[in-house]
């Protein structure tokens, strides 16, 4: 499996021909280095229905003729908007041609701003992709939550994307005893440097994790991983 970090919390999965990306926020995401019409994918997966996450998956979509695989709600909200939607929920896993999709819980809210009005989107979750024989656990927004050591330990983690931005997520501190619990091969952070209010040092964190003996890689925005 190929990772490649566009930024916030958007990860592009690639293996085996098959494209997959999670939470595309691009076109309104000052660090991003892609534009939406450059995408290429087979699906659009999301964790929940800010703006930052849900951003512009509907004209992805569109464009790739492809699903969005989310939970019920927000899946509904998206195909209301004329796209296909696979909808799901927390705790359910498919087979899709090429991928594997399982949802885990996420502690955070979700909702989508139409002018002054929220819309709810469901609960928020955390996703296990599975291609080409590795599995990404994308935590999405969330909190440090018990069940993470349960996820670690029922699941061979190759790769976790974690939030450290804090005020929103769980910050660096918190994010380290997740990386811990999850016992994944490798953590990239995530949802950091976006805005003021979740800057943070991506290269301190990674310092604590080797400490810890946990390998850490900051992705800059475009760069790639190769698990």
């Amino acid at each position: 499996m190929k990772l490649t970090y566009y930024g916030h919390s958007c990860i592009l999965a690639e293996a085996e021909g098959k494209r997959v990306i999670i939470d595309p926020f691009l076109s309104g995401n000052p660090n991003a280095n892609v534009r939406p019409e450059e995408i290429r994918v087979d699906a659009v997966l999301l964790t929940h229905g800010h703006d930052d996450h849900l951003g512009d998956t509907i004209e992805i979509a569109k464009k790739n003729n492809c699903p969005v695989i989310a939970t019920f709600e927000l899946a509904g909200y998206c195909q209301r908007q004329g796209v296909q939607v696979q909808p799901m929920n927390t705790g359910g896993a498919r087979d899709f041609d090429g991928f594997r999709v399982k949802w885990t819980q996420a502690f955070h809210s979700s909702s989508i701003q139409v002018g002054e009005q929220f819309l709810y989107a469901g609960p928020p979750a955390g996703i296990l992709l599975t291609m080409g024989g590795k599995t990404l656990y994308h935590a999405g927004d969330t909190c440090l939550f018990g069940d993470m050591k349960w996820i670690g330990e029922r699941n061979r983690i190759d790769a976790a994307a974690l939030p450290i931005g804090d005020n929103y997520t769980m910050g660096p501190e918190d994010a380290l005893t997740a990386a811990e619990w999850l016992k994944a091969k490798v953590v990239i952070p995530v949802h950091y440097n976006t805005f003021p209010l979740i800057r943070q040092d991506a290269d301190a964190f990674a310092r604590a994790c080797e400490e810890k003996g946990i390998r850490c890689v900051p992705l800059r925005p475009g760069e790639n991983l190769d698990l």
